[in-house]
């Protein structure tokens, strides 16, 4: 399979990692995140001892109507987070790991659909930079199973595809 990098928009290159068909079994009550921020009024925070399964059905439920929030593996909330943006209409998934460090990676929603269109999304990352739609998901069912997954395991989700930034 050939490599596809591309540049973005905003001047990232990236490496596009394909989706996978078959996707690996997982405990559906596991909670691999230990620290979560709304980006969103009233600007809640969890705890890890606050992290339950009431907190992570709400959150799921939240997304497709629209949610901006943090899901940290670090118990601070300062590192190791998946950054959800939704608008109701797009969904953007971004995974920071390592942050800060020689060993930083980010990873980012894939929407192949929208490979050449080079225009921006509705939604922001952090509030304010602009997503490009091929980095945006439109269906949300699947995005939801993309951040369900992270929850659960800590991991990006094989069922989407997703950019490397190089």
């Amino acid at each position: 399979m050939e490599l596809k990098i591309i540049k973005t928009l905003c001047g990232m290159e990236v490496k596009i990692i394909p989706k996978q068909e078959n996707i690996p079994d997982f405990d559906t009550k596991a909670i691999q995140i230990k620290h979560i921020d709304y980006y969103d009024p009233p600007y809640s925070s969890y705890e890890a001892d606050e992290i339950t399964e009431e907190v992570i059905s709400k959150i799921l439920e939240e997304i497709p109507k629209g949610l901006n929030i943090y899901l940290y593996l670090d118990p601070y909330g300062e590192v190791d987070q998946l950054e959800v943006n939704c608008d109701g209409e797009w969904l953007a998934i971004g995974l920071s790991l390592h942050g800060g460090t020689k060993d930083e990676k980010n990873y980012y929603s894939y929407n192949p659909e929208y490979a050449r269109v080079e225009e921006f999304a509705h939604v922001q990352s952090g509030g304010q930079s602009p997503i490009e739609k091929y980095l945006a998901l439109t269906n949300m069912e699947v995005g939801v199973k993309a951040v369900e997954y992270f929850i659960r395991t800590g991991k990006l989700y094989p069922g989407i595809d997703w950019a490397e930034q190089l």
